[in-house]
């Protein structure tokens, strides 16, 4: 799950309405996104079959790239080039990084739930209080008296 379905869904749906321009609007041709990234076109396809870029595709089969692409690309290349980190390692790490994400979406989403079912919550108890019948039972604050009550049953006869 790496929001490409999303992004398939609204690049078929802005053929027919207006399109907005994103980091992840599939726009860059196979030779564009290679000068961009400064990679051989034959390189973006062996990371493309790999599945480490993976750039959206025209009906026509053709590979449309994002700005975000090209800077995973540029990513791939530094992980490759300035660490040494075999593509199996970088894959694995994008695969983690795309989990983190995920997570931390998840995690926001829960929050806010939580974070709204307190509200709720409190509101729900602020409307119970308020529905008290004072009048029937006399009210005291016990914080403000010191004294004592001691309960003692009855002997059972």
């Amino acid at each position: 799950m790496d929001g490409r379905d999303g992004r398939r869904r609204a690049f078929a749906a802005g053929r027919s309405a207006a399109y907005e321009l994103t980091d992840e609007s599939p726009v860059y041709v196979i030779s564009v996104a290679a000068q961009l990234s400064g990679l051989h076109p034959q390189t973006l396809r062996q990371y493309d079959r790999l599945g480490l870029v993976s750039p959206d595709r025209t009906p026509g089969r053709g590979r449309r790239y994002s700005a975000r692409d090209i800077e995973q690309l540029r990513e791939v290349q530094r992980l490759s080039q300035d660490e040494g980190i075999n593509l199996a390692g970088i894959k694995r790490i994008i695969e983690l990084e795309n989990q983190v994400a995920a997570l931390q979406q998840r995690v926001a989403e829960l929050s806010a739930a939580v974070e709204g079912a307190a509200a709720a919550m409190q509101q729900r108890e602020a409307q119970v209080h308020a529905s008290y019948r004072r009048d029937l039972v006399p009210y005291e604050d016990v914080r403000s008296s010191s004294a004592l009550v001691v309960w003692r049953p009855k002997p059972r006869e």
